[in-house]
């Protein structure tokens, strides 16, 4: 019988603690993180192509996507009133050309919020307050693919929290300069500890947490078993972020809802280093980090919505990612994987083909060889998934050869 223990409220930071809970909270709204304000908003635009559609870019869908006419265009969202926004995530489907110009514009004004060149993936700027925002491609080497136009407040996607120290052996070009800046290509460097932090049960994080580059440990058995408690349990809407799981991390970390794991490292896998159980529809978010040491699956996705990976490492595993496939609901299930270096695995991502589950992939650097897009047909609980083989180009893999390099 597990037993049960008083929980205790602390103000925030690395502390060993002997209690079998511990909740953590620090005064960050948790309604505005990881908020995509686009859901629900309107959009239009300078021209789309045939069968596509403006509102493609703001329904939450990476399957559907809007296109100019040509190369270049504008596609907007907007409000029926003032809204702040501060961050926003290109996401762009397969099959298209490719950016090579572009500019994020303040519609009210005709101000430019962010320009630059290449494909944009998370773009940050001044928080601003406005009606309209644009993306206006200005250059690219073919009809481009613009499948979502996310836009977030000020703690949304891309909190700004200061981390309180980096990694000392650098996984990334810069990953701590700046928690909003973008993850570099990740080499397969370790972060070295900052120190260490001893715990007896799971940490319960409300806003932000920032670990400091400590480690956290340990819990659990190290094994496969399904009743493990997680060593770090993140609300709805919060983010985690400069952490090091030492080993044994029990079942890693539990998002109850949409969250942010930023810069969070798993020296050993466990049972699973990551569970996404959202069932608002909304987007987890992985930035940066690492994982190696584990025997089956990394990242698991029980509710619904959306998990984008970005600038992660994974050495020896089974899977980076995998919808469940015979969980209590059957929802669809979407993953967004980009800048990812894998390293002895045998699946980058797993879905259920079935329940219309997408897997969105680009730019992977494959060690050795895996299978990078699996699809399953799903079942309900208590039965096994079947496995019905890989997946190219196709409706639920949205991953063309030309995006994984192996080596």
């Amino acid at each position: 019988m597990r037993r049960k223990v008083a929980t205790r409220w602390l103000a925030g930071g690395a502390t060993a603690v002997a209690g079998a809970v511990v909740a953590l909270a620090l005064q960050v709204p948790n309604a505005s993180a990881a908020t995509n304000l686009s859901l629900g908003a309107g959009a239009d635009g300078s021209s789309k192509a045939s069968g596509t559609s403006y509102g493609n870019v703001i329904d939450g869908n990476p399957s559907t996507y809007w296109s100019p006419s040509g190369s270049t265009g504008t596609v907007s969202v907007k409000w029926g009133s003032a809204t702040t926004v501060s961050s926003a995530a290109i996401v762009q489907a397969s099959g298209g050309g490719s950016i090579s110009g572009w500019q994020l514009k303040n519609h009210d004004t005709g101000s430019v919020l962010a320009s630059g060149s290449g494909a944009p993936s998370t773009i940050n700027f001044s928080s601003t307050s406005l009606k309209k925002i644009s993306f206006v491609i200005t250059s690219a080497s073919g009809t481009p693919r613009i499948a979502e136009f996310e836009t977030y407040s000020s703690g949304g996607s891309t909190p700004t929290t200061s981390p309180t120290s980096g990694p000392t052996s650098s996984p990334t070009a810069s990953p701590t300069a700046s928690p909003t800046s973008n993850p570099g290509a990740p080499t397969g460097a370790w972060p070295s500890s900052a120190g260490s932090v001893s715990i007896s049960g799971t940490v319960s994080v409300s806003g932000t947490f920032d670990g400091g580059m400590k480690t956290y440990c340990c819990i659990g058995d190290g094994g496969q078993g399904e009743s493990q408690d997680p060593m770090f349990k993140i609300a709805n809407g919060g983010t985690l972020q400069n952490v090091i799981l030492g080993s044994p991390a029990g079942d890693g970390v539990h998002c109850e809802g949409t969250c942010t794991l930023r810069n969070v490292w798993w020296n050993d896998i466990g049972e699973d280093a990551a569970t996404f159980k959202q069932t608002n529809g909304g987007t987890s978010y992985i930035i940066g980090g690492g994982a190696r040491n584990g025997s089956d699956k990394t990242f698991q996705h029980n509710g619904n919505g959306t998990v984008n990976i970005s600038g992660f490492y994974l050495k020896g595993s089974g899977k980076l990612y995998r919808a469940c496939g015979n969980c209590s609901t059957s929802h669809t299930r979407h993953v967004r994987i980009d800048n990812v270096l894998v390293d002895d695995i045998d699946m980058l991502a797993g879905i259920n083909s079935n329940w219309n589950d997408t897997a969105t992939i680009t730019r992977v650097v494959v060690i050795g060889s895996a299978t990078i897009c699996g699809k399953y047909k799903g079942v309900p609980k208590g039965s096994e998934p079947s496995y019905l083989g890989e997946g190219w180009n196709d409706a639920n893999c949205k991953v063309n050869r030309s995006d994984v390099t192996f080596r």
